[in-house]
């Protein structure tokens, strides 16, 4: 006896991983000595930068040159790794607590492009998040820093107490030099 069904076959496609949601200021790339001021946003989709900062790599590579190092402030974060891997090549991750915003991620390409994007917390609801991400990307303002951006977005205009990670807490601090000492650090 034999049976037959309509099913179709099933096949198999390729993992993707999903792109990174990003969202950068329309004057391009950052080249050189520039302020700290947020050149953009970048919302991921979880707390792991082991899954997360690939993605975002991978996306800013050909527009600034290869990203080769990355800094981090570990308040929010609950795991940081020591390196992770982007197209086959490994770049460097380090964290800082007190020279970098906790609202904000700094990544260095080989050549003078350097990259401070906002860091929406991913449990962000989205009108929120892409208010943030146009607030980033159209910032003028070189004394804005990404926790001066986020507490424009809580209604009190406080900084958003998000879930914390098991890093260190920053040390409170909002100048806008954070990310040029956390780039000499590099």
């Amino acid at each position: 006896m034999s049976a037959t069904t309509d099913r179709a076959l099933l096949s198999a496609t390729p993992f993707r991983v999903p792109p990174a949601r990003l969202a950068l200021a329309p004057d391009g790339p950052p080249r050189g000595d520039v302020p700290a001021r947020p050149h953009g946003a970048w919302w991921p989709r979880t707390r792991d930068l082991t899954q997360e900062l690939p993605p975002l790599a991978d996306v800013l590579d050909p527009l600034g040159g290869r990203v080769t190092r990355i800094g981090v402030n570990p308040r929010y974060w609950p795991i940081i790794p020591r390196r992770i891997y982007v197209n086959g090549r490994v770049v460097q991750v380090g964290w800082f607590t007190s020279e970098l915003d906790p609202h904000q991620i700094l990544l260095l390409s080989g050549t003078v492009v350097r990259w401070n994007l906002l860091v929406i917390p991913p449990e962000t609801v989205d009108p929120s998040a892409a208010r943030l991400m146009a607030a980033a990307g159209a910032c003028g303002d070189p004394r804005s820093t990404a926790s001066a951006l986020m507490a424009a977005e809580q209604p009190d205009g406080t900084a958003p107490s998000y879930g914390t990670g098991s890093g260190a807490a920053g040390d409170g601090r909002t100048t806008a030099d954070r990310g040029q000492a956390a780039a000499a650090a590099l």
